[in-house]
């Protein structure tokens, strides 16, 4: 032990052992004095008490001090957790078994089933634990001349026409200083024309949405065509090294020059570190000799950058990857299912407007009653509830309607649907019976837009948004008032209310007709030698 260490221990024991004696002493001077002066049972008590006080204090003094030898305790701040990927792993796990319940729910089996394919190829990337490398770019960029150096081996066809790469192809190396495997992938090129170059652009898309380092394959300055999908891949959290190949087609500094260009074309989207001057397959060289010379590929720099990334960044990459493929999948399934509840609330929707239509058809009401009795119908509100996993008694149900029915009328959005269907029904619709079709496809109308607007309260867990209900009520009101939507509404309405209105009308109207038939003379019969007058008297008389 080091003697200014050993001299301190010892200081510090004959302070505490003088400081004991002290303390030794005074209790006993106490206990002397208390004893005499009262009983020695109050002289125990008090002594005890005293003890029992200092061991408190001692205690109290020792739990601060390991407190303070602790900071990141003390300002309520987490130690730093050298097992960050492990918890984004934990975390990715959590979200892909949220995933398959979700996935259960989900009644189109090709969705479904697509859905546990990606979870499960997940899942193997979780256990297989290796970095997924992506090289992306055009197609004339060299990515697989790239790869071909990388990998050590001729990887792919080299030399051929754009867009040689049709799909993904996976080759796997390990790197000098980094404990993971590397498993490197060719891409299609992007920016091809045609519906073949789409595709195998969207494939290219898709793999590089899934790597754990994006490797950008550049064979001069940055386009703004290829500057969108850079751009789009940081925006999803893209580690990328833009990759400046065929440097050796350019002079010293017009490469240094290119080098500086990409460096602030691409600030703030990839560090200056990380774009890199290569050359994959260099050109022949004619000797003076008239030898031809084949350079070796120069991929020290791209190499090195790699190895740097994934010695630093390795496992946060790669549980960063994970983490966000499984947040990917859980929103895609999160919109099959919106989308699936929305087909089912439509239908209730839809049911509800043409049963309210024919309630008005057959029995017309003014316009505040039709309000309250069409266009917002408790029972539906339960329905579309139910679909979205809301259980609703219908006593709340007539609540939301009430309100949202004072919403539609003091937004003036009565009278601007009635207006709406006039104008479409004047053209259609026969006179007698326009005043009833109004009245009973404005209710269809009504119901259609407060219906619409409950499923947006309900996708968005009860909540009307920031502008209430009436800025929801007033967007669905002009989404379904555009002239494509009304023609093919109106002729639907016509089809379900107005020609079965029509025909009701003309039932209604028929026995009348009937009756007055019955008390009319039968004319046309005439005795001979009878005048017209005659028999007709004649006949009155006998009824």
């Amino acid at each position: 032990m080091p003697l200014p260490r050993l001299l301190t221990l010892i200081a510090a024991f004959c302070l505490t052992l003088g400081l004991i004696i002290g303390l030794v002493s005074s209790l006993t001077g106490l206990y002397s004095q208390v004893a005499l002066s009262a009983s020695p049972l109050l002289a125990n008590l008090l002594i005890f008490l005293i003890l029992v006080l200092l061991a408190t204090l001692i205690f109290a003094l020792f739990y601060y001090l390991r407190l303070l030898q602790r900071p990141g305790k003390v300002k309520g701040k987490r130690a730093i957790d050298p097992k960050i990927p492990v918890v984004k792993s934990e975390a990715a796990s959590e979200n892909l078994k949220a995933i398959r319940q979700q996935v259960d729910r989900i009644q189109d089996e090709v969705a479904r089933q697509a859905l546990l394919l990606r979870a499960r190829e997940i899942e193997a990337s979780m256990a297989r634990g290796n970095v997924r490398i992506v090289v992306f770019g055009t197609g004339s960029a060299g990515k697989t001349s790239a790869v071909n150096a990388l990998v050590g081996r001729m990887a792919g066809q080299v030399g051929a026409p754009m867009g040689t790469t049709e799909v993904g192809e996976t080759y796997t190396l390990k790197l000098k200083g980094v404990d993971r495997e590397l498993a490197i992938t060719d891409t299609p090129g992007i920016l091809e024309a045609g519906v073949a170059g789409t595709y195998r652009e969207e494939l290219a898309r898709q793999l590089a949405a899934r790597a754990d380092l994006i490797l950008f394959v550049l064979d001069g300055d940055l386009r703004k065509s290829e500057y969108e999908p850079l751009r789009t891949l940081a925006q999803i959290g893209k580690r990328s090294i833009v990759v400046f190949n065929k440097v050796d087609l350019y002079p010293d500094n017009d490469r240094d020059e290119i080098l500086d260009r990409l460096r602030q074309r691409v600030k703030g989207l990839v560090s200056a570190m990380d774009v890199v001057a290569i050359s994959a397959n260099p050109q022949k060289v004619v000797l003076e000799s008239g030898t031809i010379f084949q350079p070796d590929p120069d991929m020290m720099p791209l190499i090195r950058r790699i190895a740097a990334i994934l010695r630093a960044e390795g496992e946060d990459l790669i549980a960063d990857n994970i983490l966000l493929q499984s947040q990917h999948l859980g929103d895609q399934a999160r919109k099959l299912i919106d989308a699936q509840r929305r087909r089912a609330a439509d239908k209730v929707v839809e049911r509800f407007q043409w049963i309210g239509a024919g309630v008005i058809a057959v029995t017309p009401l003014p316009v505040v009653d039709l309000l309250a009795t069409a266009a917002v119908n408790a029972q539906m509100v339960v329905e579309i509830a139910k679909i979205y996993g809301c259980e609703l008694n219908i006593d709340r149900a007539k609540e939301l309607a009430l309100s949202l029915a004072k919403t539609l009328a003091s937004l003036g959005i009565v009278e601007g649907v009635i207006q709406v269907v006039s104008r479409a029904l004047q053209l259609s619709v026969a006179g007698f019976v326009l005043g009833k079709a109004i009245q009973a496809v404005s209710a269809a109308y009504l119901t259609r837009i407060a219906g619409k607007s409950f499923i947006e309260y309900f996708r968005h867990d009860q909540d009307w948004g920031d502008g209430g209900i009436a800025e929801v009520v007033q967007r669905q009101f002009q989404l379904n008032r555009k002239d494509e939507f009304v023609k093919a509404f109106v002729k639907d309405a016509i089809a379900r209310v107005v020609e079965p209105l029509n025909i009701y009308q003309q039932e209604e109207s028929e026995p009348e007709l009937e009756m007055s038939a019955e008390l009319e003379p039968e004319p046309l019969y005439q005795h001979p030698g009878d005048d017209w007058e005659t028999h007709s008297n004649k006949r009155n008389d006998e009824w």
